[in-house]
């Protein structure tokens, strides 16, 4: 099947939420919340993350995941990352309390799947285009159609490998001329389809003026998070970092990478 295919068969699934001027959402993806053990890439990051979500919970955003939220590729339990993350589940059971949180699933929690929809659709109340979010597995025929053979090879041969610096040449984020193959496929399907399609799975941010295709980054990334975030029906790329006082205090700050792209 197609990717281009796929992406649509994966927008049809999608649950509908608004966009409209008062709409505020943050879109975090590939978080990849693992067990606190040296193989979980969340952890050097779980401080930014969790400073972040507070604060986007204190400003009244809606909070949207689009997908690998936890790592089930090289864990089996998600009661102990949940268990090992707890804080983070905490604010997650406020936000869903207060009915601002929804979340797909991706390649890497593909077990989720039939408990989450496949994709988001912000449908447009303004009479502009409508924002699709999708994990973008989808445009990936290894880690989609192959997901268990995918699995198998991350859990039992490149998450002992990793601890030795060898990455996995299967992953889009680490490889790419997979990278470019995957960012053709959707800036194709966003151009057919005349939607923003809003996606992760790459690891790369992408947020241009004029362009359909949006990337939310990850949270795994050495030098800090990043995100998406919708207000006033304008999109930004921020990215949450460790900055330093004179006095050598350590505090977190949100930068602006890509500001107020208008949602048209």
């Amino acid at each position: 099947m197609r990717c281009e295919t796929k992406i649509a068969r994966a927008i049809e699934r999608s649950t509908e939420l608004p966009l409209a001027r008062c709409s505020r959402y943050v879109i975090f993806g590939d978080c990849h919340r693992g067990d606190g053990t040296m193989s979980d890439n969340f952890l050097r990051n779980k401080h930014l993350f969790t400073a972040a979500l507070q604060q986007y919970l204190d400003d009244g955003f809606y909070y949207l995941e689009l997908g690998d939220g936890e790592e089930l590729w090289e864990n089996r339990s998600r009661e102990r990352i949940e268990e090992c993350h707890s804080d983070v589940y905490e604010v997650f059971d406020h936000l869903k309390k207060r009915n601002r949180y929804c979340r797909i699933y991706g390649n890497h929690d593909m077990e989720l799947k039939g408990q989450l929809p496949e994709g988001i659709v912000l449908k447009n109340r303004e009479g502009g285009r409508d924002l699709c979010i999708i994990h973008g597995h989808q445009a990936d025929f290894f880690n989609s159609v192959c997901w268990k053979l995918s699995r198998f090879l991350v859990r039992y041969l490149w998450k002992p490998l990793e601890l030795f610096g060898v990455n996995d040449p299967t992953s889009a984020a680490r490889n790419y001329r997979k990278v470019h193959k995957y960012e053709r496929c959707m800036v194709g399907a966003a151009k057919k389809n005349d939607i923003y399609l809003l996606a992760g799975h790459s690891h790369r941010p992408h947020l241009v003026e004029g362009e359909l295709y949006v990337n939310a980054g990850s949270c795994v990334h050495p030098q800090g998070i990043t995100a998406i975030e919708i207000e006033h029906m304008k999109m930004s790329l921020v990215k949450w970092v460790m900055g330093n006082r004179r006095d050598g205090t350590l505090y977190v700050e949100r930068e602006v990478l890509k500001g107020e792209i208008p949602i048209l």
